[in-house]
């Protein structure tokens, strides 16, 4: 049944089109559009969007305390939010924003309400009438207009506001209230708003635990205590190892690594831990404020100071530690993988470059994206978009209840290095009726996009439909396609290029470098952070949006993603073993026409070895800008032949998705170990084979082998006697000739002496158990 339900997925994908095409949307920054206006150069990358937006600012004069303002038009009604305090006098300050495209009436309504939605009074506009703005143009001044009752009779109220028709270009676009978020009540409405939001600058913060002394014991008759650091900053806990000197003055020398964010209002806290039994006890604890550690940019030298330890408790004294304390500027937080990084610069600002571009982004639309949950008994989608690059994260509006929402929203980013990569991700929000429940549920992934900046010609704009592919334990689906508008921007070229001759990561990375383990924990802590501070954001980003843009959790085992490895680096290989194959039948005279052609060109090569790199490097040019006009014209896109999800079992799939650690059945783990060992006893023989011939090139000169190192070393004293009687090019023209020597002058299928002598050589394998 598995094998039947994998079969039916394949020819389900077969049929499905997972290709990346390229669109022709209307747009185009400064050029005219019906009706004689013109969309602003800043938004030039995305399709012109009419709206009808009235800004509520006040009212005055009403005959009641507890009121609130409904703007209707057509089937669309927007309310403003309830006063809190009883007023006759209320200020909103709310906009709201009609789609010009889905507008049902020819009149705009303002209607001022009690609680009990009985009206107080209204006013009316025509909505051929409403004047139009286009920026630059500055706000539209608000005026006060009189209030009719339902006898079409003026009286003494008025409310202030003003109406106009524009675009998504302006200013009060992305904290309008949109007809798009119908469904979306007042309370909740600031979750469906488009919002831009900043990472923290985030830094290392480097502890250097070096030993302690005058420790005073828990117990007075433990004199060779087993003791441990733990260091406290926020809510992240870092262990030390427990010391090797079983005594009152413990040495560690051990560095603890922390994520610290600016302005640096945490503290670090360090107790000293004993260990009796499964217990620990605190023998005394320290705390150092962040705001008054020494900062630097370079591997200088840090002073190293005592601290006093204080008792939990009572505040007495409790020994001493010695310390050095550092926040490390230099280096690069790295809250990405390093492979799809947008940002590689030092955290301190002192060490930042000029920007050399300018990365702009137009999300446009998507289209047939998949029901994401039901509404009403039939299945909606209520989606957003989330970039990120650098420290900058963008959020489009949520358009509600459409499976072709349209945002054309554009934002821009500055770029300090071409190798880096912005993500784009769309989700169904989940918490539009579920208004301030932050621990609701989370957003539906819908898909992800990468696109590395050095793959994009400068100045062009790269207009595509990128398909939406997700990876589900059920298989890989396409949940729809997502239209952007491209265009990288180089405001230096000769910056830009110096880029590719300097280190990719700070200095400090490779002057002071961190070890794996440092880097997969400070990872953790770096996300960790980013969900926090982001989480307080209005709208907040939740945690599964940031781990899912930032791909925490792909260092997690899949054996979909070791295949996919193993044969990218497969296709590496394929083109050396390609060429040894093409030697190999020039060798046994397969083509006796390039065979004699490779000895011409051989002899060229030893006779004129100094013409022999210029025309290597020649025909390197010629290859190249011969292959100019084969260039890829479309930037790249998730591949799922690449990355093995088409053709992944249930049960790799069902492995990959596993939590960590495994909540699986005891058989179930049990099985998918032994598989995982039957891999890595193959991968453990092949690692061997390589170990084996590196000790037999060792051994050629160790006399482990007594006999063989005799002979080689005889060769070494015969071969330096002959070449030194023998003109070089004489010899090498030999030996290419004996090696590519007449098929009728050799016997195949035996291996050569060099061979034979190489294998008998001994290693160390024999010393293995």
């Amino acid at each position: 049944m598995a094998a039947l339900n994998h079969n039916n997925n394949n020819k389900t994908m077969a049929e499905t089109d997972f290709s990346l095409k390229e669109t022709c949307p209307k747009i185009g920054g400064g050029r005219s559009i019906p009706g004689g206006e013109m969309l602003t150069p800043s938004f030039d990358l995305v399709e012109r969007m009419s709206f009808l937006y009235i800004r509520v600012v006040k009212a005055r004069a009403l005959p009641c305390n507890d009121s609130f303002i409904e703007v209707i038009i057509g089937n669309y009604r927007g309310r403003t939010k309830n006063t809190a305090i009883p007023n006759p006098n209320p200020e909103f300050h709310e906009v709201f924003a009609f789609n010009s495209d889905r507008l049902q009436g020819d009149v705009l309504e303002v209607a001022v309400k009690m609680k009990n939605e009985e009206i107080v009074g209204k006013c009316r506009f025509e909505v051929v009438e409403i004047p139009t703005r286009v920026p630059p143009d500055s706000p539209l001044a608000p005026q006060w207009y009189r209030l009719e009752d339902r006898n079409g009779n003026k009286f003494g109220g008025e409310v202030m506001l003003s109406v106009w028709t524009g675009t998504q270009a302006d200013e009060v676009f992305p904290e309008a209230w949109h007809s798009d978020s119908v469904t979306v009540n007042g309370e909740n409405g600031a979750i469906a708003r488009s919002k831009v939001y900043l990472s923290p600058r985030l830094w290392y913060l480097r502890v250097n635990v070096i030993e302690a002394q005058d420790l005073v014991p828990l117990q007075a008759n433990r004199t060779n205590p087993e003791v441990l650091v733990k260091g406290f900053v926020g809510n992240v806990v870092v262990r030390s190892r427990t010391s090797q000197t079983r005594t009152l003055s413990p040495v560690w020398n051990e560095d603890m690594m922390f994520v610290a964010v600016e302005p640096f209002e945490d503290s670090l806290i360090l107790t000293l831990e004993e260990k009796l039994g499964p217990k620990e006890e605190c023998l005394g604890k320290c705390e150092i404020k962040l705001s008054q550690v020494e900062r630097r940019v370079l591997p200088g030298p840090v002073p190293a100071l005592w601290y006093n330890l204080e008792r939990v408790g009572d505040s007495g004294f409790a020994g001493r530690i010695h310390l050095r304390v550092s926040l490390d500027g230099g280096y690069h937080v790295l809250d990405e993988s390093i492979q799809y990084s947008s940002d590689y610069r030092a955290s301190a600002k002192l060490l930042w470059t000029p920007a050399i571009g300018v990365l702009e982004v137009g999300v446009i639309s998507a289209s047939g994206l998949m029901p994401m949950k039901s509404r009403d008994g039939r299945g909606t989608t209520d989606a957003y978009c989330v970039a990120k690059y650098g420290q900058k994260w963008v959020r489009t509006r949520t358009i509600v209840d459409t499976f072709s929402p349209k945002w054309n929203e554009q934002y821009t980013w500055e770029v300090y290095d071409p190798y880096t990569v912005i993500t784009v991700a769309v989700f169904d929000n989940m918490h539009l009726l579920v208004p301030g429940n932050a621990n609701g549920p989370q957003d539906s992934r819908i898909g992800k996009i990468r696109i590395r900046l050095s793959t994009l010609e400068t100045e062009r704009i790269y207009t595509h439909s990128y398909p939406l592919i997700v990876l589900k334990p059920d298989g890989v689906k396409k949940m729809g396609e997502i239209q952007l508008a491209v265009r990288f921007s180089c405001t230096s070229t000769i910056d830009m290029l110096q880029k590719y001759s300097e280190p990719l990561l700070p200095e400090m990375h490779y002057l002071t470098p961190l070890s794996i383990y440092q880097l997969e924990s400070l990872r953790h802590q770096a996300t960790h952070i980013l969900c926090m501070k982001l989480g307080r954001a209005e709208p907040p980003l939740g945690r599964d949006v940031i781990e899912y843009m930032l791909d925490f959790g792909s260092n997690i085992w899949s054996l979909r993603r070791g295949r996919a490895n193993f044969e990218r680096l497969v296709s590496f290989f394929t083109s050396l073993v390609d060429s040894w194959v093409w030697f190999d039948s020039v060798c046994k005279w397969k083509k006796p026409v390039i065979t004699i052609l490779t000895h011409f060109i051989f002899l060229f090569v030893v006779f004129l070895p100094k013409y022999c790199v210029t025309s290597l490097l020649l025909y390197c040019f010629l290859i190249g800008f011969y292959r100019y006009h084969l260039r890829p014209r479309h930037p790249p896109h998730m591949d799922i032949k690449l990355s093995k999800a088409d053709s992944a079992l249930p049960d790799e799939l069902d492995e990959e998705f596993d939590v960590f650690p495994s909540a699986k059945s005891a058989d179930l783990v049990k099985k998918r170990y032994d598989r995982l060992r039957g891999i890595a006893g193959r991968m453990m023989m092949v690692l061997g084979d390589l170990a084996t011939q590196g000790e037999r090139v060792k051994n050629l000169l160790s006399w482990r082998d007594p006999r063989a190192t005799f002979l080689f070393s005889m060769f070494c004293l015969v071969a330096c006697g002959v070449i030194f009687l023998v003109s070089m090019k004489l010899l090498m023209t030999l030996l290419a000739f004996y090696v590519m020597r007449h098929p009728r002058l050799r016997v195949f299928d035996i291996p050569s002496v060099p061979q034979n002598f190489f294998r008998r050589l001994p290693s160390r394998a024999d010393s293995m158990l």
